[in-house]
C-alpha cells in the first residue's frame, strides 16, 4: 500500500544575529525548535493579513441592508445605464490588449 507524501517547499532567511537571538529565546520559551517557531508565528501572521484583506465583516443592519439590495436591485436610473455603456465600451476597447495576470 502506498503512502502519500506531503510535498514540502524550503523558506530560508538572512537576518542579524540580535534578531536570531530573539526567535531562539521566543521558540525556546515556547518548547519549540527556531524552524518551527519561525512556520508558526509566520503561518499564524499569513493567516491574519489573508482575512483582513479577503474577509467582509459586516454588522447585522449592514448584512440585511445588503442583502435587501441584492434581492431587490433599485430600478436603473439615466446615470447608472451610462455608466454601464461606458464600462462595456471601455471592456470591449482593451479587449485582447491587457496584460493577464493572473496571481
Amino acid at each position: 500500500m502506498e503512502t502519500a507524501t506531503a510535498k514540502q517547499d524550503r523558506i530560508g532567511a538572512r537576518v542579524p544575529h540580535e534578531v536570531y537571538e530573539t526567535l531562539c529565546r521566543a521558540a525556546e520559551l515556547t518548547g519549540a525548535t527556531v524552524n518551527q517557531f519561525l512556520v508558526q508565528s509566520a503561518l499564524k501572521e499569513a493567516q491574519a493579513v489573508i482575512e483582513r484583506e479577503e474577509v467582509i465583516r459586516l454588522s447585522p443592519r449592514d448584512w440585511n441592508w445588503l442583502l435587501d439590495l441584492l434581492e431587490n436591485p433599485p430600478k436603473l436610473n439615466t446615470k447608472l445605464k451610462a455608466a454601464m455603456e461606458r464600462y462595456q465600451k471601455a471592456q470591449r476597447n482593451d479587449a485582447g490588449n491587457s496584460f493577464n495576470w493572473e496571481p
